[in-house]
């Protein structure tokens, strides 16, 4: 009995910082060739990052730090940038003019959802949600 309590910390520590880490060979494939699909992104520093016309199709973009990133016709469908579980992506000044936006997960109906401040959506319009 006594040693349910520290398995249990353990368990909750290990899938903890599992759950939000990226995977760098995800990070570095995407800074060299601009396409990771799929890739594992969460938590990953992509601030200022120029990803103009990259492709992250079905990619995990929770908890991503993609404030002033150009993601201008980027390739963002099926992306998940939100998570019930962990921070939302922030996109706070980002430009997504022009980028494809098709079935990527912002946000949840009743949840608060990615960071949309000051940022530039796929139609050129500009949202303040989450300022």
């Amino acid at each position: 009995m006594k040693l349910t309590l520290p398995i249990i910390a353990i368990a909750a520590t290990m899938f903890a910082s599992s759950a939000s880490a990226f995977d760098p060979a995800d990070l570095k494939k995407l800074k060299d060739t601009g396409n990771c699909e799929k890739c594992d992104l969460r938590d990953a520093d992509l601030n200022g990052v120029d990803l103009q016309d990259a492709n992250l199709g079905g990619a995990a973009l929770s908890y991503a730090n993609l404030s002033y990133a150009n993601l201008s016709g980027a390739n963002l469908m099926n992306a998940n940038l939100y998570d019930a579980f962990l921070k939302n992506a922030d996109l706070t000044n980002a430009d997504l003019s022009g980028a494809n936006l098709y079935d990527a997960i912002l946000t949840r109906t009743t949840m608060k959802g990615a960071i949309l401040c000051n940022t530039t959506i796929s139609d050129g319009s500009v949202i303040y949600s989450g300022c």
